[in-house]
């Protein structure tokens, strides 16, 4: 049975396995200090949030995510990091995280919950295709 809770202090080391995992998928290597920056902040809970899901107690999916304002609506929930175990795919991880992440947003008013993924990154698709409406929106991005 999945359950779905905030990561919990003892969680640390599952949870930077599965974030190491997320920005491997991406092609990223994180440094340390953002590794450190990003739990402290996860765990603090003011800026960003996080979920894990729970297979037999042990963290197999984490989601990452933020309200922000938005200049058409009330605010937005963004959906930043997402990611399953290997082994626990196809269990619907996913799926009870991403559901958990609307209720979360639905609670505290917001209009929506959206997300972007890799246009090539159909396992992942098939999932969203299923729980959202993709706009067809591009994402361009400038870094900095």
């Amino acid at each position: 049975m999945i359950t779905i809770g905030e990561l919990r202090p003892d969680d640390r080391a599952d949870w930077a396995e599965l974030f190491r995992g997320y920005t491997h998928f991406y092609g990223r290597e994180l440094p340390a200090d953002i590794r450190e920056r990003t739990w402290w902040e996860l765990r603090n809970g003011d800026r960003i949030h996080a979920l894990a899901a729970r297979l037999d107690d042990r963290v197999v999916g984490i989601a990452h995510f933020l309200v922000h304002a938005s200049t058409t609506s009330p605010d937005v929930c963004y959906l930043q990091d997402l990611f399953t175990a290997p082994e626990a795919r196809g269990k619907g991880v996913g799926r009870a995280l991403i559901q958990a992440v609307e209720r979360f947003a639905r609670d505290r008013g917001c209009s929506r919950v959206y997300w972007h993924t890799k246009e090539d990154n159909r396992a992942a698709r098939r999932l969203y295709d299923g729980v959202a409406e993709n706009h067809g929106f591009i994402h361009y991005v400038i870094p900095l």
